[in-house]
């Protein structure tokens, strides 16, 4: 669908964040006397006036009937596509798009290479572009990582690095590579199945002529088995990681230690970008010495500094806890007390428990919604090592302050969303890294973001 399909149509936008106001001035440029109606929360209404006094502002959740009186509706990511409004609308004619899905049909020919995975896509995406760039490349890095496509509408660049969620994957377009860095259980809320969650996920392989995936995972290999074009990264014949070293085959290639990103899970990242830039043609064996020169994203595994004898790592990020266990894993030989819990999605966390049997950290503090049940099943193991509940970050802090001992690590890795008590899991960074008496003001965007 193009945006000029738009015209002379009812057309709505769901969601009023940078997506939704990304989403409403794309609109605006293609279809300039044209009315739309935005639905928002009651609390964004003022401000949705302010952004464009000519919007039709319905506050609160439209229903059914509410739908069914627009013929588009241009939806934020984050609003569920299983909410049973939206498909009794959708049941009896109104049509849903996106600002990814008009981006893609307002640019068939771009040159993309879309990532997603359950962890890793940030940071990967992230790679690939800076990578692409140090060959000389016009690099865009968009989408999911924290710059709406639509913001970019008519820029142009000779390479696009997308970044998509498992909301997003099935509304994008044909495109070159296709890279699934990782596959675990996640956002069941929004998907209601942890199957559906993988159906959803792997909708990127369908749109991909060639496809790039982990290696390392089975479920995942098992899932992608068919695809015609399909290449893979983690084994020894390709991009993978050995003794210390990034190699290529048998050749190695960057040591590892010379990576500001810390943990193999990192150095297997660098490898996906690596894979992909040669998976399109593009030289990765003289792209690789710039990999020392990737400054991490926030929020991701990221070194604060030291203060009152402590390492403070800030890893609001993590939202599972596989990615928990990966945090626990890059800090192997440590004295870490790791932060834990938030808001409860339920998912399984037997693997981290059953990791604790045999490797606890120093300490563990479990807090937010979910920090009871977590609680609860390490109990029930005897883990070993001291454990307290508390009910928020900052009781967090003061446990773990008493809990490690001098020079080991305070890790902030919840494994869980941070919907219970802050907006996003950015805010808990900072707040975290305000906690911890740094200035989290320093703590900002993601570099690289856009076009360079």
């Amino acid at each position: 669908m193009h945006i000029a399909d738009l015209r002379d149509r009812r057309v709505a936008v769901w969601g009023f964040g940078r997506e939704g106001r990304a989403a409403i001035r794309a609109l605006r440029q293609r279809c300039a006397d044209q009315r739309f109606t935005l639905f928002c929360s009651a609390v964004e209404v003022d401000a949705a006036r302010a952004f464009d006094a000519t919007l039709d502002v319905v506050a609160g959740e439209p229903d059914a009937a509410t739908l069914g009186q627009v013929d588009v509706v241009v939806k934020s990511p984050g609003i569920s596509a299983y909410k049973p409004a939206l498909l009794a609308a959708a049941a009896q004619g109104t049509r849903f798009t996106s600002g990814t899905a008009l981006w893609f049909g307002e640019n068939p020919d771009a040159r993309v290479i879309a990532v997603t995975g359950t962890k890793g896509k940030s940071t990967t995406s992230a790679l690939i572009a800076h990578l692409a760039r140090a060959l000389g490349v016009r690099t865009a890095l968009a989408g999911n990582i924290g710059l709406p496509l639509l913001e970019l509408l008519d820029q142009r660049a000779e390479l696009w690095v997308i970044e998509l969620s498992s909301f997003q994957t099935g509304e994008a377009g044909p495109l070159e590579l296709g890279v699934i860095t990782s596959l675990y259980e996640e956002h069941l809320d929004w998907h209601g199945s942890r199957e559906r969650y993988v159906s959803d996920k792997l909708r990127l392989a369908d749109v991909s002529r060639r496809l790039l995936v982990n290696a390392l995972q089975p479920a995942l290999l098992e899932r992608t088995q068919d695809h015609p074009q399909r290449l893979l990264f983690g084994q020894p014949k390709g991009w993978h990681v050995s003794d210390g070293f990034i190699c290529r085959g048998a050749q190695a290639v960057f040591p590892i230690g010379q990576l500001a990103a810390p943990g193999l899970h990192n150095a297997l990242n660098a490898c996906a970008a690596l894979a992909a830039l040669e998976a399109i043609d593009m030289d990765a064996l003289a792209a690789a010495p710039s990999l020392a020169r990737f400054r991490p994203l926030p929020h991701r595994l990221q070194p604060l500094g030291e203060r009152e004898g402590f390492d403070w790592v800030n890893d609001s990020i993590s939202t599972t806890p596989l990615a928990t266990l990966a945090a626990l894993e890059s800090l192997h030989g440590r004295a870490v007390t790791v932060l834990v819990g938030g808001h409860d999605r339920g998912l399984d966390w037997t693997p981290f428990v059953d990791a604790m049997r045999s490797a606890p950290p120093n300490a563990i503090i479990c807090m937010g919604s979910n920090g009871a049940r977590i609680e609860a099943a390490l109990r029930a193991i005897e883990v070993r090592c001291p454990m307290v509940r508390v009910d928020d970050l900052a009781s967090a802090v003061t446990g773990a302050r008493t809990r490690t001992p001098r020079d080991g690590v305070i890790l902030l890795s919840p494994g869980a969303p941070s919907f219970d008590q802050f907006k996003d899991y950015a805010e808990r960074g900072r707040r975290f890294a305000a906690l911890a008496g740094f200035d989290a003001a320093t703590i900002t965007g993601i570099d690289g973001l856009g076009i360079g």
